[in-house]
């Protein structure tokens, strides 16, 4: 629908699409307050903190296809990130950001990183130990190793208890 009105042209085309545009720009933000209260709800009823990917520069390291590029560009990754980071600040949670870099292709078992090793999207297999795993659960598992270690070498969170 958008690029057949884009293509269209007219003022009243261009009213809808802005119509359209503030519309999802609504459901997206709505989505991203429900996602960051329920990550921070949960690491406060636990006692535990809050592990992410520090994904700024992620729109000009990935190089993607067509049809990929619409799903990144479109994703609020960042505004999900400030959310959880005033969430948690409210609530106490500690947060920290971590490198992304090769938390999908490395081993959570033996740390063997390897190009190979994300079989599929959904699919991870180790090449050197043969784990078999979900890919996004051995990334999560990457994620919250890495933030365990910055925390523990007294890295600071991003977001602060309240004084």
């Amino acid at each position: 629908m958008r690029a057949k009105l884009q293509a269209k042209g007219t003022k009243s085309a261009k009213r809808v699409l802005k119509r359209q545009r503030r519309k999802e720009s609504r459901k997206a933000t709505e989505t991203n307050h429900v996602i960051s209260k329920r990550i921070v709800t949960e690491a406060e009823r636990t006692g535990r903190g809050i592990g992410m990917e520090n994904l700024a520069g992620i729109r000009d390291r990935a190089r993607l296809r067509k049809p990929q590029r619409v799903a990144l560009h479109s994703w609020a990754f960042a505004q999900l990130g400030r959310f959880v980071e005033y969430k948690a600040r409210r609530a106490g949670v500690p947060v920290l950001f971590v490198d992304p870099a090769c938390t999908s292709r490395m081993c959570a078992e033996c740390g063997h990183t390897d190009k190979r090793n994300r079989v599929s999207q959904a699919r991870f297999r180790c090449r050197s130990c043969g784990v078999v795993a979900h890919a996004d659960r051995n990334a999560s598992r990457n994620i919250r190793d890495r933030a365990w270690l910055l925390w523990r070498c007294g890295a600071e969170s991003h977001a602060p208890a309240p004084a």
